[in-house]
């Protein structure tokens, strides 16, 4: 049975991979930041996570026995200071993945996802567009600059835009659901090869501008 981690899960995109990833039959280990399970799914294994909590991080790695065959950077937040959106979106996913890679918690050629946002493309970009655009941009140019070394971890490793999902985030009038939001990923995810190492896709499964 393939395994996948999936970090931030209490609800929305996180959530909706969680059920997508049981439905189709993998062991599925999530994060929650109070530890409770998400969706009430009891038959997940639920790992206590605050993204930006080191030694919660370094718990957490210590009580994983075997690497996974697919790592789900989903935590993120869209209001808060700048310096905590920074922290939470631009820092935080580039520092749990890494701390993972090094503990050896990611299989050969296992799958490494990051949850981004088109809103973090700087091709076209005139100024600001928020401290969250600004979140999202900061932590695609640092996953470019990792992306030699984690192939060389053994990863295949892509940031995704989810799309403009209905979610606490995303709206009520945002223009797809949860579940179509997840099922595509999961799927772009699925058909994933090494030849797509270091891209910037999109739900769907097309290549989004940097």
């Amino acid at each position: 049975m393939p395994s996948v981690l999936i970090i931030g899960a209490s609800r929305g995109i996180g959530l909706g991979l969680v059920e997508r990833h049981l439905a189709d039959g993998w062991e599925v280990h999530a994060t929650t930041r109070d530890a409770s399970p998400p969706g009430r799914h009891s038959e997940v294994e639920t790992l206590q996570l605050d993204v930006t909590d080191s030694a919660e991080l370094d718990t957490m790695i210590a009580s994983i026995d075997r690497p996974f065959d697919r790592i789900i950077h989903n935590a993120g937040i869209m209001r808060g200071t700048r310096d905590r959106i920074m922290e939470v979106n631009a820092d935080a996913p580039i520092r749990v993945v890494q701390t993972l890679l090094d503990a050896g918690l990611l299989a050969q050629d296992g799958i490494i996802a990051l949850m981004t946002s088109q809103l973090g493309a700087r091709r076209g970009r005139t100024g600001s567009l928020g401290d969250y655009g600004d979140s999202k941009a900061a932590l695609n140019d640092e996953f470019r600059r990792r992306t030699e070394r984690w192939r060389e971890a053994g990863a295949i490793a892509i940031v995704i835009h989810p799309g403009w999902v209905r979610t606490d985030m995303g709206g009520s009038g945002a223009s797809i659901s949860v579940k179509e939001s997840a099922d595509g990923i999961t799927r772009l995810l699925d058909g994933l090869d090494a030849g797509r190492h270091g891209e910037f896709l999109t739900w769907d499964g097309r290549r989004h501008p940097w």
